[in-house]
């Protein structure tokens, strides 16, 4: 029976190999030559899931050989490899070209009707030919999303918590349970990734038959910073969606909204109300967003996410505004976001080696104590910040730049001194024992302490950052809801006072502007009265001649 499938499938593999002109001209272009293997996953997949078929064949994969890659100008290669890939170097990129990389290294590799394939295309195996980008992205905090998350305690309690099962014991307690892996994989290890494992083999039943496939755990996901059977860190779909892998999609912001949105990283809200947003939603249907390098003017208008953060840009005459990088934090140089407070970016992308003087994995003291040996230094800083107001002045002129940089440095500062007053309350309240520190984050005053800076202080980080959309720096998980949250605080923290009897009541956080009384406004004050005092007298002389 499987030497009878096979042949099939050969027999099927020879017909494609006629038919893939005509396929590729129907998906708008012609195809580079396909190799065998990959012609025999068409003959069945085309058949069974036609959607990856015609993802592919739509695909730059399709219709570029590495060799062809490999002859363009060094400006305009996507293809960052010395040389092609040993016996690869005339043929698309196909199925097998991809799902057959590295078989001894993938403990998720199985046979599949002959082939030696493996479930899951990594990051290494990208690396054949993207081995610049590869190295980028695996020293990046986007690859170590994960491990970030799972293995910082801190960070690990504060997601348990947030998406545990919640249950009332027989005493009325609140319990946590420990959410499933499931729960886990479709929110916040949705975006940063889980680890995936082959635990044995199953059975499926097929159109084709009974084919027996690697058993994993935590799957499908595509977070970013997902561990892989290789024991490689990363999804490039994460980005560059499978199987047609755009560069278009990967630089147009809606791929950034799947995971950067409000409450917690608004980046997607605040572009969307931003000038750059506006025209992009009004005008960026008509741009090109393949061409490489990417022109600013030329192709777009105003940047997406990619533009600052990864594109490689170039001027109409060539010269290089920002190089490519897929270390999407080495153009920044402070850190915004998911800590109390800003910091400087971290040396390493695995941030869990981090420890600041109170022994916690975070990079800075809850009172503001940066751990400076774990972070970049000033020098590397002003580098990032020239490359990004290159960025910016390749539209805008240096005045306007400088400006905005100004007031977006300002804005984050008073913005760390909101969290600052409202984790001085925090503090107050695990001291007196209004609440429980052995888990941070449980409680109702925690939870409004995570709320302004993990909520409504990125908010305004990011708005400062991402210029034009001002509502956010306000009234939209803005400044106004720093104040608010701050005087609940503080209100809730007297009830507890009172509850235990701590003290007198103490004076409201907000008091009215004092009024100083100088010697003029008392003066202006005594004359006032006089003059009421005049005209009371001449009112009474009248109605009592009256």
């Amino acid at each position: 029976m499987k030497r009878f499938h096979t042949l099939v499938f050969f027999l099927l593999a020879a017909f494609v190999s006629c038919a893939l002109p005509a396929l590729a001209a129907a998906s708008g272009g012609e195809s580079a030559p396909v190799s065998p293997q990959s012609q025999a996953c068409i003959a069945c997949h085309r058949i069974y899931t036609p959607g990856i078929v015609e993802g592919w064949l739509a695909s730059r994969h399709s219709k570029v050989t590495p060799a062809m890659a490999l002859s363009k100008p060094a400006l305009e290669r996507e293809f960052s490899a010395a040389k092609a890939p040993e016996g690869l170097e005339n043929e698309a990129v196909g199925c097998f070209e991809c799902h057959g990389r590295n078989p001894k290294a993938h403990t998720d590799n199985f046979e599949h009707f002959g082939f030696s394939i493996n479930v899951i295309v990594s990051p290494r195996d990208c690396a054949a030919c993207h081995p610049v980008e590869e190295a980028q992205f695996s020293r990046s905090k986007m690859a170590y999303a994960w491990n970030n998350l799972e293995n910082n305690p801190l960070f690990h309690t504060l997601v348990d918590t947030t998406i545990g099962v919640k249950e009332i014991s027989d005493k009325g307690a609140v319990v946590i349970r420990k959410p499933s892996a499931e729960v886990a994989g479709n929110t916040c290890y949705g975006c940063h990734g889980m680890r995936v494992k082959v635990k044995g083999v199953k059975r499926l039943e097929t159109p084709v038959g009974i084919i027996n496939v690697p058993d994993l755990t935590n799957w499908p996901n595509t977070g970013v910073g997902r561990v892989n059977p290789d024991g490689s860190r990363g999804a490039c779909d994460a980005c560059h969606p499978g199987h047609s892998f755009s560069i278009a999609t990967a630089r147009k912001p809606y791929t950034c909204a799947q995971c950067h949105m409000e409450p917690d990283v608004p980046a997607w809200d605040v572009y969307d109300e931003s000038k750059h947003g506006g025209i992009f939603l009004s005008e960026g249907s008509g741009w090109n967003f393949t061409h490489v390098p990417w022109r600013p003017g030329v192709d777009f208008k105003t940047p997406t996410c990619a533009a600052c953060h990864s594109s490689l840009l170039a001027g109409p005459d060539g010269n290089v505004i920002a190089e490519r990088t897929h270390d999407f934090g080495s153009r920044l140089w402070i850190r915004l976001f998911g800590l109390i407070y800003t910091t400087a970016q971290p040396k390493n992308g695995d941030t869990t080696i981090i420890k600041n003087k109170d022994g916690l994995p975070l990079p800075v003291t809850f009172t503001g104590e940066p751990a400076s040996k774990y972070l970049i230094g000033k020098d590397e800083q002003a580098r990032r910040e020239g490359i990004m107001k290159s960025v910016c002045n390749s539209c805008h002129s240096g005045d306007w730049t400088n400006g905005h940089f100004k007031k977006m440095d300002e804005t984050v500062k008073e913005a760390d001194q909101m969290t600052y007053a409202a984790t001085k309350l925090m503090l107050e309240a695990w001291q007196l024992g209004i609440a429980d520190k052995t888990n941070p984050f449980d409680e109702a005053l925690e939870m409004d302490w995570v709320r302004q800076w993990l909520f409504y202080a990125n908010t305004v980080k990011y708005a400062a950052a991402m210029t034009g959309a001002p509502d956010y720096t306000s009234f939209k998980n803005g400044f106004w809801d720093l104040s608010y949250n701050i005087q609940k605080m503080k209100d809730e923290i007297e009830a507890g006072k009172m509850l235990k009897g701590i003290g007198a009541p103490a004076a409201r956080l907000t008091r009215p502007v004092e009024k100083t009384a100088t010697k003029e406004k008392k003066t202006a004050r005594k004359t006032t009265s006089k003059r009421k005092r005049v005209i009371h007298k001449k009112y009474r002389r009248k109605k009592d001649k009256r």
